[in-house]
């Protein structure tokens, strides 16, 4: 035995035999904190194949898995004036927009499209909370009501997807007249006689619950989502008291008769497909001879930077 034996072989057997092991492979739930394989768990949107728990999913990915072949258009959102209050915390503004934008590969926190559901066209509105929490801004807010417009010329049914932490404080009072504006849009479609279908994800909160997200024709939520006005911790620490338990969740509103429906998402485009046919007057979807869904997989998106993002427009058309 020598150091050649000793050493210099078991080291050159260990560059050898050296595998590099992506760091995403793998994903832990939050619910049960089982190791989820990435494929495994994008093939089931986003849900825990042990547990059942619903982890966030963008909205891209979402739209992918809800439309007949994963095939969707985009439905353009006028963009607001870009920080009309030149507001600065830690960071500026603008700032917290373009790292928002890095990380999630979208201009802003909600996705407006058109396509088909078992052969049913709709239009859908999705909220990623990614972005800055899905902060309800003028974005969201110009989002909406361009949903609800191409909605009225399409004569189509709108499903919205709500998952936000409630009004955009960089933007103040700017941010709250969009409940308003919101209200006013779902008001669009009851006055053209079109369903409003609204899907509650984990978490819808704050001024988003005080307007276009509890306004539905049909209330659904996924399983164990958080919704509520104020969170159960504010809650507590203002009444001194012990909530009890889940409440603000799903399971709890629909108990309290606050939601139609707690639909696993798995199973939500059946469902979907199903209450948009009934709400329009058509015959039940024959399953059969309904087209296969897309794969949930996610796109990838155009890679935002600041040559693509659009100059803020004003009301005047200006840029």
């Amino acid at each position: 035995m020598n150091w050649i034996t000793n050493y210099v072989r078991p080291r050159i057997n260990s560059i050898f035999s050296r595998r590099e092991m992506p760091e995403n492979l793998w994903s832990k739930c939050e619910g049960c904190g089982t190791m989820l394989f990435h494929r495994e768990l994008k093939n089931n949107l986003n849900v825990c194949t042990s547990c059942g728990h619903h982890m966030p999913i963008a909205p891209r990915a979402r739209f992918a898995a809800l439309f007949d072949g994963g095939a969707f258009s985009e439905v353009a959102v006028p963009a607001p004036t870009q920080d009309p209050l030149q507001f600065r915390d830690q960071k500026k503004y603008p700032d917290r927009l373009k790292a928002a934008q890095r990380k999630t590969g979208e201009k802003e926190a909600m996705l407006v499209a058109t396509g088909e559901i078992g052969r049913t066209p709709i239009v859908a509105a999705a909220q990623d909370f990614a972005f800055m929490g899905g902060s309800m801004g003028m974005y969201v807010g110009n989002a909406i009501v361009a949903a609800a417009e191409e909605a009225v010329k399409l004569k189509r049914p709108l499903v919205l997807f709500s998952a936000a932490g409630g009004a955009r404080m960089q933007e103040g009072i700017l941010s709250l007249m969009q409940m308003p504006r919101t209200t006013v849009a779902v008001q669009m479609l009851r006055e053209a006689g079109l369903p409003y279908i609204v899907v509650l994800t984990d978490p819808t909160t704050g001024g988003v619950t005080a307007s276009y997200a509890m306004l539905g024709d049909v209330q659904i939520a996924e399983p164990g989502a958080l919704i509520c006005f104020a969170g159960p911790r504010v809650i507590e620490q203002t009444i001194r008291e012990k909530l009890p338990e889940g409440f603000q969740r799903a399971e709890y509103l629909l108990d309290h008769g606050m939601l139609d429906r707690v639909t696993p998402r798995t199973e939500m485009r059946d469902e979907l497909i199903t209450i948009t046919r009934m709400l329009l007057g058509l015959p039940p979807a024959v399953k059969g001879d309904l087209p296969a869904p897309g794969t949930g997989a996610e796109p990838e998106p155009d890679p935002v930077t600041p040559e693509s993002v659009e100059a803020p427009v004003d009301e005047s058309g200006k840029k």
